[in-house]
């Protein structure tokens, strides 16, 4: 009876339609693990400062929400200092001033901000959010930033695996076919205490074979979930290094998106030893986030 079933469901009753046929690259390259993971780890150690003007646009909202919003894009300058050093200056639209200053040092941050008619705004609170709130940008923190800029290197107490998988690219025109891009998939792993035998998932790097750069990273938190997932386009030679000139932010869990877009870059110039100090003024109301 279940025989007679099968034969009704797969003869008669179908229909077939033609889809764009993927098309795969003439050719890619190999890599084993080790030479994918001293890649990662060679081009994060040649990288020591990063000098940026930038367009940021902001995003929020989603399924969560029933809408999105999209933010005037502001300009400004972004400047990086391994470990983790790190500030963030950006502009007014049109009229070029001050919106927000902000510097940190991996730990904590200072921040101004403009206030439409109230002058500065002060803030000062941990890298770390211990209170989220329900408005995403809120929860922004300058790691967010210095995780997804930077693709760090594998250090000695993680580990990595390795799987194969491929993404399918939609073409410019509908005369184009899609491509079937192979990728590599490089995990990298920690394990959860000293004495565990589970293995935590850190981050998971995407490779492009075609030229054997990263094109996302996808970052997790203690429990498994994606927390920040960081898209890298348009690579350019800067020097003797490529980095990528465009970059998209996704929070999932906070429903926002940032857009960077690299306009002008310098990497690995010295910085005054005052970059990254931001003196608040004697009197001022400093707000604390949590």
């Amino acid at each position: 009876m279940l025989g007679l079933a099968s034969v009704g469901l797969t003869g008669c009753f179908k229909t077939t339609h033609l889809v764009p046929k993927a098309q795969a690259p003439d050719a890619y390259k190999t890599a084993t693990i080790e030479e994918l993971e001293s890649g990662i780890s060679t081009r994060d150690a040649k990288l020591k400062t990063l000098n940026a003007q930038v367009l940021i646009t902001a995003t929020t909202g989603g399924s969560k929400t029933g809408k999105v919003t999209e933010y005037t894009s502001f300009r400004g300058y972004l400047f990086i200092q391994k470990p983790a050093y790190m500030r963030v200056i950006m502009q007014l639209p049109v009229i070029g001033s001050r919106a927000l200053d902000m510097v940190s040092d991996g730990k904590t941050f200072t921040l101004v901000h403009a206030t439409a008619g109230h002058g500065d705004s002060w803030m000062q609170g941990s890298d770390a959010v211990s209170k989220p709130s329900t408005n995403g940008l809120e929860n922004l923190r300058p790691n967010v930033f210095l995780d997804s800029l930077l693709v760090p290197g594998v250090t000695k107490d993680e580990f990595v695996a390795l799987t194969e998988s491929e993404r399918v690219l939609k073409p410019e025109t509908t005369k184009k076919a899609p491509i079937e891009e192979p990728d590599y998939d490089l995990v990298i792993l920690k394990r959860r205490d000293a004495t565990s035998n589970v293995m935590q998932r850190e981050r998971l790097i995407h490779i492009n074979r075609l030229d054997m750069l990263p094109y996302q990273q996808d970052i997790y938190d203690a429990n498994g979930q994606i927390v920040t997932q960081a898209q890298y386009e348009n690579y350019r030679s800067f020097g003797d290094q490529v980095f990528p000139t465009q970059i998209t932010i996704l929070r999932p869990q906070d429903q926002y998106t940032l857009k960077i877009q690299i306009t002008k870059l310098t990497l690995n110039q010295e910085f005054d030893s005052d970059q990254f100090e931001l003196t608040i003024p004697p009197g001022v109301t400093v707000k604390k986030m949590e």
